[in-house]
């Protein structure tokens, strides 16, 4: 039960992460995209530059600053590797960000989180 609480949990916090992108500016391009090598949560444009988001919620605030390993940053930029010629044009960066999330705060959205 708590493994399908945290699936649920971490659905609405993408669907979240998506609102937010919507409202700065962004497209949203694909949703929990399956390599290989892992997923992504979202991708995501903007003019000239093409992000592989993943998100974290977490329960409490404190929390956050634990969220996200180097391990779980490797994952997501191999399994852009993979893929980010389907998304990116001629061109257009790419990055891997992180869209950080607790109740009561504003999402917190970690820009060029991976640099190899």
């Amino acid at each position: 039960m708590k493994r399908q609480q945290a699936e649920a949990r971490g659905r609405a916090a993408e669907r979240e992460a998506e609102e937010w992108l919507a409202g700065q500016g962004w497209t949203i391009l694909d949703r929990r995209r399956k390599t290989k090598a892992g997923e992504i949560d979202i991708v995501a444009r903007q003019p000239g530059l093409v992000a592989f988001i993943e998100v974290k919620w977490r329960g409490q605030a404190a929390e956050l600053p634990f969220a996200i390993d180097e391990y779980r940053l490797r994952r997501v930029a191999a399994a852009a590797a993979m893929v980010g010629h389907e998304y990116a044009a001629d061109g257009e960066d790419m990055r891997i960000d992180v869209i950080l999330l607790a109740p009561g705060c504003p999402p917190d959205h970690i820009t060029n989180a991976w640099q190899p």
